[in-house]
């Protein structure tokens, strides 16, 4: 996945879920990005499918917080994300396993 925008980015990120892999789970993630880039976007994922909005969801159970330039350049690779982490530079609220487990249902994103 080659986005250019978050917005590119969010609006293909269900292509590339693996609806196996969440089988029986479910999970809402959202994501505050800041910076002329950025945008609030919440990623919900329950009975083996993924759905992407924009807005804020009123009780995610995982929150990342960081610039949209920062979650593109994790995503594509130009920056490191536990570097961006350990920097201090995103910050995750809520449930850290969950937010661990995101990945694994997105195993075509980079």
């Amino acid at each position: 996945m080659r986005a250019t925008t978050v917005s590119e980015f969010f609006t293909g990120l269900p292509q590339h879920f693996d609806a196996d892999a969440a089988e029986g789970f479910s999970a809402i993630y959202q994501f505050d990005l800041s910076d002329p880039n950025g945008g609030q976007y919440t990623v919900s994922i329950a009975d083996g499918a993924c759905t992407v909005t924009s807005g804020v969801h009123p009780d995610p159970q995982v929150t990342f917080s960081m610039t949209g330039d920062d979650c593109l350049g994790v995503l594509s690779g130009r920056l490191e994300g536990h570097t961006v982490l350990m920097s201090g530079r995103v910050r995750v609220t809520g449930d850290l396993t969950l937010a661990v487990l995101l990945k694994t249902f997105f195993p075509t994103v980079r």
